[in-house]
């Protein structure tokens, strides 16, 4: 008897459990960030393995965030990722664990170029550079944010100082002195987007960078081009197509976002895709 209702019991197991799993499958990506519970009642769910409940939970981002940038780089259309949730779990898993790397390093690449709460980006990063006093990286990231996102050039140079004292290299010192005016950004962006893209460990996450960086590039070239132009005609270059016919840039940059480089009526260099997949099929 005892047998048959485990038989009964395990068969209707399974008539539940296969089609939930189905349907887990089958749900988008973007749907399974899922719930997660308060800071407080985690930290009570964690005892004692406070550090593996908070790289569970970054794991659990980045793997969100990461299925949802290789579907946009594929141009798949894709529901935008939920930030604010990121952000709120991001947190709270470096409260259970503030010596994370990859949730400083994570946090800064979407806080900043994503939602542009530059300023929260740096508390964070303020957060953690009182636990990872060794990582130059954190006040690295701090002194771009705050020269090139906040015009902050003093605590620029006070993060920029602390980063070259940390790593014991000469491009935070650099970057101090040369970049932290306002002609020079792109310059500043792309050393930038070469340490970040170096230091980030999730692939997803490395080809975002590495397709950010590309860009920049781009646009440094045309740049040059454009003071090249400036120099011995004394106006600005009115298309970036009349660089490329004269020969001043070649071969013509392309945009990896799929987008058109122009020069604005102030000579500075944009695209029309804004530096974003437009997440069309």
């Amino acid at each position: 008897m005892s047998i048959i209702i485990f038989m009964v019991a395990l068969c209707l197991y399974w008539s539940i459990i296969g089609p939930f799993s189905l349907y887990m499958k089958q749900k988008p990506i973007e749907e399974k960030l899922g719930y997660v519970p308060s800071l407080k009642v985690i930290r009570v769910m964690s005892a004692d393995h406070k550090e593996l409940m908070g790289a569970s939970l970054i794991t659990k981002v980045l793997m969100y965030y990461g299925g949802i940038t290789m579907k946009a780089q594929d141009n798949v259309m894709v529901e935008p990722p939920d930030y604010q949730m990121m952000s709120r779990i991001i947190h709270g898993a470096l409260q259970l664990d503030p010596y994370n790397m990859d949730g400083y390093y994570f946090a800064q690449s979407f806080l900043t170029w994503e939602i542009h709460q530059y300023q929260l980006a740096n508390n964070l990063l303020d957060y953690g550079m009182k636990y990872r006093t060794w990582d130059w990286y954190l006040p690295f990231f701090a002194g771009f944010n705050s020269s090139y996102f906040l015009g902050d050039f003093q605590s620029a140079a006070r993060y920029y100082k602390l980063a070259g004292e940390l790593s014991g290299s000469d491009l935070p010192k650099l970057l101090a002195g040369r970049y932290l005016q306002q002609s020079g950004q792109t310059e500043l962006a792309i050393a930038y987007l070469t340490a970040m893209e170096k230091g980030v460990r999730n692939l997803a996450v490395k080809k975002n960078y590495q397709i950010r960086l590309a860009s920049f590039k781009a646009v440094r070239r045309i740049e040059l081009a454009r003071d090249s132009y400036l120099k011995s005609g004394g106006s600005l270059p009115v298309t970036v197509e009349k660089l490329a016919n004269m020969g001043i840039l070649s071969p013509p940059p392309l945009d990896p976002y799929g987008g058109k480089f122009y020069i604005e009526a102030d000579g500075r260099v944009s695209t029309t895709s804004k530096f974003a997949f437009s997440g069309k099929k």
